[in-house]
């Protein structure tokens, strides 16, 4: 057995088809097709029925499957540490965060590890967490920050918690419900809702039984966004209000520009986010630095939000 034909494993497994396999692992179909048989004798076992030219796993196949996972990564991984150490490589470091904390954080982050590793290669993607997941999962990631609960349920991840959200309602500073007492759900569907795009499906279950809401979540809102600049942009040009993080806000929070509604429920939901790697990987220096920097700006985030709540 060798970490090739588990790849080719993986490779029907994930797609589903001899042929998609093929073309992913850069086969032609009968020497992927033999590449398969060869595994299966050195298991003993078979680990696709083959019927009407597709192959469908077997109970064998099922089993095998996060075992196979974790060889091949391991092997990667493996060269990926003895290149690191040969090389005294600081990088290149490849992450990604969501646009709130991107907005507030992403620019500092990039400035601070360019000064301590001026040869350091930067790649910053800017998704919500459910892209990122996807991303880490398939190593396109050295790591994320975003939704810690979203990912804790994936065995290969490792997550470290950094920063509890705390949640509000805001608009423009001068808007026509600035100031004004215990608000209702009525006195919101007055004005238009802007929502932020990427909502878990807990998180959005909440907010539904908070205020009496429909689901899907996104028909309350006249317009998603996950781009928090626009989002702004929106909320200081028109009436409309937005559900949101603190930290989401942390910009125009400092600029006065905005209000922080009186809204009866409060706004309660649970959401933690914080950095999230694939487990057992070795972290490049770079990585290491990145993350003291993520802690010391979720800590001082903290405090400063401590102030509006």
């Amino acid at each position: 057995m060798n970490t090739r034909q588990l790849q080719h494993f993986l490779a029907v497994m994930n797609t589903g088809s001899l042929s998609a396999a093929a073309d992913a692992v850069h086969l032609s179909q009968p020497a992927l097709s033999r590449s398969i048989k060869a595994l299966e004798e050195e298991l003993r076992v078979s680990l696709f029925d083959r019927t009407n030219r597709r192959l469908h796993p077997t109970p064998f196949a099922m089993e095998y499957l996060e075992r196979a996972k974790r060889i091949v990564f391991e092997e990667r991984e493996g060269v990926r540490t003895l290149n690191l150490m040969k090389n005294g490589a600081y990088g290149p470091l490849v992450f990604g965060l969501g646009s709130s904390v991107a907005h507030d954080f992403l620019a500092s982050l990039i400035r601070q590890l360019l000064a301590s590793g001026p040869g350091l290669k930067i790649q910053a993607q800017v998704h919500s967490t459910d892209v990122l997941l996807d991303a880490l999962q398939k190593e396109r990631l050295d790591f994320f920050i975003g939704d810690v609960g979203a990912a804790a349920r994936y065995p290969e991840l490792m997550v470290e918690p950094l920063y509890t959200c705390s949640f509000g309602w805001f608009t423009r500073a001068d808007h026509p419900l600035a100031g004004r007492k215990g608000l209702t759900m009525d006195d919101l569907k007055e004005h238009p809702l802007i929502g932020s795009g990427y909502i878990s499906e807990m998180l959005a279950l909440k907010m539904a039984h908070l205020y009496g809401m429909q689901m899907p979540i996104e028909t309350n809102f006249a317009a998603s966004i996950n781009n928090i600049e626009t989002a702004h942009d929106l909320i200081l040009s028109t009436n409309a209000l937005f559900p949101t993080t603190f930290l989401a806000m942390i910009k125009l929070l400092r600029e006065k520009s905005v209000a922080i509604l009186d809204v009866q429920p409060s706004f309660e939901l649970e959401l933690t986010l914080g950095i999230v790697t694939i487990r057992h990987r070795t972290q490049t220096p770079a990585a290491m630095q990145a993350f003291n920097i993520i802690r010391s700006y979720f800590q001082e985030a903290e405090q400063e939000i401590e102030v509006y709540l």
